[in-house]
């Protein structure tokens, strides 16, 4: 599937979740691994705000672009944010929405 960048210069970016491993199973505990690179996946929730309109954004980063220290409140700067739209089916029930991936965090500080 296509996916799009999302331009965020002239946003201001907060840490609203600390980073969290994402896991590819959840029974099983499995960690969720960036298929290029083979680096762990984690997901940090972002408040960006721009033009007046504030968002929530669930954010997947490889853990090699998370600087340590990461906690709710600190403002950041997104590297390479880009959104893909996704759709499957479990148990008979379809489900679609976007889902959000990032190169990096950086401290704007």
């Amino acid at each position: 599937m296509p996916s799009f960048k999302i331009d965020v210069s002239t946003a201001v970016v907060f840490v609203a979740t600390a980073p969290a491993p994402k896991l590819a199973n959840v029974k099983t505990g499995e960690r969720a691994m960036d298929r290029e690179t083979g680096a762990g996946l984690s997901t940090v929730g972002l408040l960006v705000s721009d033009e007046g309109e504030g968002n929530l954004y669930q954010v997947t980063i490889p853990e090699t672009g998370l600087p340590e220290g990461l906690a709710p409140g600190m403002p950041v700067k997104v590297v390479g944010l880009k959104a893909r739209d996704w759709e499957n089916e479990f148990n008979g029930q379809k489900r679609h929405g976007i889902s959000f991936r990032a190169v990096a965090i950086t401290s704007a500080v």
